[in-house]
């Protein structure tokens, strides 16, 4: 059985940095296409960042473009989510996801990933 864990998620200040984590287990995930997507409040769940599997190719929206960093480590099956220079506007849920190779996908739709985490939130305050 697939399953997805976030942590690290917590109350930091406006220009802070923190770095997400997403465990994965129940499959061999190099291969697998992972992402991040968030949860503002009141709002829609929206894409922020995705990374392939095998080539790791990258992806982000504008909003995070050049402050947020999407990495993985295969060895440990862990997606993470570099997060810097934060904004209020930052603030949400943030959950990870992960579909099986194969098949033509969009990375920043949510409908394309069949397996999520629980959620982790963020909060940006002064």
């Amino acid at each position: 059985q697939v399953q997805l864990v976030e942590a690290g998620g917590r109350l930091v200040q406006p220009g802070d940095s923190l770095k997400l984590s997403c465990a994965a287990s129940g499959a061999v995930f190099h291969s697998w296409n992972m992402a991040w997507f968030r949860q503002p409040p009141g709002k829609e769940r929206e894409f922020v960042a995705a990374i392939s599997g095998i080539t790791g190719t990258t992806d982000y929206a504008d909003s995070v473009k050049g402050r947020f960093i999407i990495s993985r480590d295969d060895a440990v099956d862990t997606l993470y989510l570099q997060m810097n220079s934060l904004k209020p506007e930052d603030t949400g849920v943030y959950y990870c996801a992960a579909r099986e190779p194969g098949g033509t996908y969009y990375p920043d739709a949510p409908s394309d990933y069949t397996y999520w985490g629980q959620g982790t939130q963020v909060t940006v305050s002064s």
